[in-house]
């Protein structure tokens, strides 16, 4: 309780400088008291799980390659997702605010400067890799339309019109199985990729039986670790286990200085209506005030930080970060997520992402 009446306080002082950091941040300029990642990475890997608690999956028994990383790497024990539920944490985390956005509307289109315009600016390469998604139909609101194996909501890129409008741009919007192929060779690895599992190997679950997709079906769960809920976190720690393992064993990681960051986009999904349905509204770093009876939320709701809940956030820097176990008990969200990647390419920070008195880029898992 006094966790949330804190971060309450905080959330509330940044509402009010609120106009001046999206300004301040969608128009550019590197923040000068802005302290920098030290190194040289080259490539950064993003995997987005679906709505789990940090409690729910590391250490759990049906997560046990997860959790191995996080005790053989590090990990965020106070990360958070920004808001929920899906869509708008996924536009945060590339765009630096959730645009007054908490509800997943597949006519979302937004005009916002993004991540894309800046690593395209500073001349540097990027792929977003969607499990499940038809490659003939990148735009396709989900796939197949009756189950949504693949969601649109879990893809933030075709959400902002100067991508989804730009072929050459969605070149870069791929189906997840391109990833094998770009990664083959390290000129062909993207220097930032996004990586989303499909709906049953995301943990999101819901999904029917679908044809060719031995991971289905995957029925939502009810309660932690029951059969169906333990059934999705053995099927995402699959799908980490094997990607995670794709990416290590490439040319890329062998050369250089990555990283890999997997988090979960918010926390579980509980059925508690004054919530909206999440089990929590906890938040940190900018997450949103919503106004008492939010008709987004719930008319029980009180009003105050409704934040995404922690999530897990394990982090792996193959040269020179932390390892051995290490926990950060600092205070992250998706805003900190996208303030070390623009950090690391001493990129502009965007919106929210440049309020430094608020957001805390993860500076501190790329040093020993």
């Amino acid at each position: 309780m006094k966790k949330l009446t804190a971060l309450a306080a905080v959330a509330a002082a940044a509402i009010a400088a609120f106009v001046g950091v999206q300004i301040a941040g969608a128009t550019g300029g590197v923040h000068p008291d802005a302290p920098r990642v030290g190194g040289d990475v080259q490539h950064v890997f993003v995997i987005m799980l679906e709505n789990h608690s940090r409690q729910g999956v590391i250490g759990d028994p049906n997560a046990p390659f997860i959790t191995s990383l996080a005790q053989n790497y590090a990990s965020a024990a106070e990360y958070f997702g920004v808001t929920h539920p899906s869509e708008p944490n996924y536009i945060a985390a590339i765009s630096g605010s959730n645009w007054w956005i908490n509800k997943d509307d597949v006519n979302t289109r937004l005009d916002h400067v993004n991540l894309v315009d800046e690593l395209e600016a500073a001349h540097r390469s990027w792929g977003a890799y969607m499990e499940a998604m038809p490659a003939d139909d990148k735009l396709a609101s989900q796939w197949p339309s009756n189950t949504a194996l693949y969601a649109i909501k879990h893809n933030p890129f075709v959400l902002f019109n100067d991508i989804r409008n730009d072929p050459a741009r969605m070149e870069n919007v791929k189906p997840f199985d391109a990833l094998a192929g770009d990664l083959a060779n390290a000129n062909t690895t993207p220097d930032f990729a996004f990586i989303s599992p499909d709906q049953c190997n995301d943990m999101h679950g819901g999904v029917t039986t679908v044809a060719g997709h031995p991971e289905t079906p995957c029925p939502f769960g009810s309660t932690n670790d029951d059969p169906n809920d333990a059934s999705l976190k053995q099927k995402a720690d699959a799908f980490v286990h094997s990607t995670v393992e794709m990416i290590m064993g490439s040319p890329s990681w062998k050369q250089g200085q990555d990283a890999i960051f997997i988090v979960s986009d918010e926390g579980d999904f509980t059925n508690n209506s004054v919530n909206g349905g999440w089990d929590s509204p906890a938040g940190c770093c900018d997450s949103p005030v919503l106004p008492a009876g939010d008709p987004d939320i719930n008319a029980a709701w009180p009003g105050g930080v409704y934040g995404g809940g922690l999530v897990p956030a394990v982090v792996i820097v193959n040269r020179g970060g932390k390892t051995g176990g290490f926990v950060s008990n600092t205070p992250y969200n998706h805003y900190s997520l996208l303030a070390t990647i623009e950090d690391i390419w001493n990129l502009p920070r965007l919106a929210y992402a440049a309020d430094t008195s608020q957001v805390t880029p993860m500076t501190e898992f790329f040093t020993k």
